[in-house]
């Protein structure tokens, strides 16, 4: 086993290879995991505005710093909302999200989907029929456009997208000769996704990965009960997260498990060293089984728009 090591992003800048993600965690329940993450080491945190739970963050955050790390000593991404992408509103989203955290700077601030709603009424605007109320007529340039204005105020280090395809990430290049730090994506042996993350490598641009373990969202399970999986963690000595985590960190990435229980956050940091022969076994269950477990036309509420544009998108878990 080892801990965590560092990855250097196009700005420069080190991101830490494991983090803690923070998506789906019921209230009252992160403010206590992001402490019992920082004081076992973890310094990277992966945080939005939706998640809901920014507020919990930022009072975990006070009980940290400076007492266990410096904030410099931390890296913590958030992202900005679908309600938020028209330019005038982006920054003060950011601000709102900097009040909530306590803080006076994130080291990576990413657009969270490809995707706009209308603003002005929450975080999920509806239509009359209850599906979202999308905007058509931002587009995502514009919005790119007002992140890179941001990297000017010193409240954010450094810019990135999340759930992007290789269309939208090299319109926003072409239009603005400004590259993402980074691309936080799906990312698992289900799903690989090969083609974006060799482009994404060749414009420098890092990936993180988010549900590297899957997720509970379509009632499927978790990647940790495959047979494969569990097979190369007995092998190893390891936990099945551990394995799917080192999976990521074999690929190159950064890995942001969610857990709120004490002794899963304090495992999952400690990764398991895959062998070429382990990696290529865990590869081999997503071979002809390619498949997301996160899909926004099954959201509640549903989102009516091909946000991957794959077969996959039309054929969602039942």
């Amino acid at each position: 086993m080892s801990f965590a090591k560092a990855i250097r992003l196009n700005t420069g800048a080190e991101i830490p290879q494991i983090g803690l993600g923070t998506w789906l965690s019921k209230p009252n329940e992160v403010e206590n995991a992001v402490e019992i993450a920082v004081r076992n080491g973890y310094r990277h945190l992966d945080l939005a505005m939706v998640y809901r739970n920014q507020d919990e963050v930022g009072r975990a955050l006070k009980k940290v710093i400076p007492s266990v790390v410096s904030r410099e000593q931390l890296f913590i991404t958030s992202k900005l909302w679908n309600s938020s992408h028209q330019p005038e509103v982006v920054e003060a989203e950011l601000d709102e999200t900097l009040k909530q955290l306590g803080l006076t700077y994130l080291d990576l601030y990413l657009i969270h989907w490809p995707a706009a709603f209308v603003p002005g009424s929450g975080l999920s605007p509806l239509k009359s029929d209850g599906e979202v109320h999308l905007d058509t007529e931002t587009p995502l340039v514009d919005t790119w456009n007002a992140m890179i204005k941001l990297l000017d105020t010193g409240k954010v280090k450094a810019i990135g997208v999340s759930n992007f395809n290789i269309a939208q990430i090299q319109g926003i290049i072409d239009a603005t000769g400004v590259v993402p730090a980074a691309n936080q994506i799906e990312a698992h042996p289900l799903l690989p996704q090969d083609d974006l993350v060799a482009y994404c490598k060749e414009k420098a641009i890092h990936i993180t990965a988010y549900s590297p373990l899957g997720n509970n969202m379509v009632g499927v399970p978790m990647l940790t009960e495959n047979a494969v999986v569990q097979e190369v963690a007995n092998k190893l000595g390891a936990t099945p997260a551990q394995v799917l985590v080192a999976w990521g960190a074999y690929r190159g990435y950064s890995v942001i498990p969610k857990s709120v229980q004490e002794s899963r956050i304090i495992s999952n940091f400690k990764q398991a060293e895959l062998s070429e022969e382990d990696y290529k076994r865990v590869s081999s269950i997503g071979v002809g089984n390619v498949r997301r477990y996160n899909i926004p036309v099954t959201f509640k509420p549903k989102w009516n728009i091909n946000v991957f544009n794959e077969e996959i998108e039309k054929m969602p878990f039942v």
